[in-house]
């Protein structure tokens, strides 16, 4: 299965990120592939001639191609990032995402940050019709990294190889 793989954060040294990356060595029968939406052009509803912009373009093949997203995003403000949001948005017209299969995950440093952007998330993924077979409210307690960039983290780890399968 070829799954995508979403960050909602484009921090340079995200843990989103890393989590992200870290998806092959806790699931190799799956191929992953991170597409970086940090220059996604900016969503106006008037501006659909904008969907003829190669980014625009080249970011609905990827997701048309994929068998499965996972989207992992941290909270901004009780919220899923605006860049997110927007990356997203450009699918509201054409339909990407109906049917397709999403794991919806946030990734943050402490309870109960998280909780709210995964609200968010779910109504952005459930409103273009994606298929959300599962979500997963993750903290920085639950799964970290050693110093060879490693996850760590029994139960963490557990509970992300089962949303996995679920795929």
């Amino acid at each position: 299965m070829n799954i995508l793989t979403i960050s909602g954060s484009v921090r340079k040294d995200s843990s989103n990120v890393r989590l992200l990356e870290a998806l092959p060595s806790l699931c190799s029968n799956h191929s992953f592939l991170r597409y970086d939406i940090a220059k996604i052009p900016t969503f106006h509803p008037d501006a659909y001639d904008f969907a003829l912009d190669e980014k625009i373009l080249k970011w609905k093949d990827v997701v048309k191609e994929s068998d499965a997203l996972i989207v992992c995003t941290p909270e901004y403000i009780h919220n899923i990032p605006a860049i997110l949001k927007n990356a997203l948005e450009w699918f509201a017209k054409f339909g990407e995402l109906a049917d397709k299969p999403v794991l919806a995950m946030t990734y943050t440093p402490q309870p109960p940050r998280g909780e709210k952007a995964m609200q968010s998330l779910l109504w952005s993924l459930l409103a273009l019709d994606a298929n959300v077979v599962t979500s997963l409210t993750l903290w920085h307690e639950d799964i970290s990294f050693d110093n060879q960039g490693r996850p760590i983290g029994q139960e963490g780890l557990e509970l992300l190889k089962e949303a996995l399968g679920l795929l």
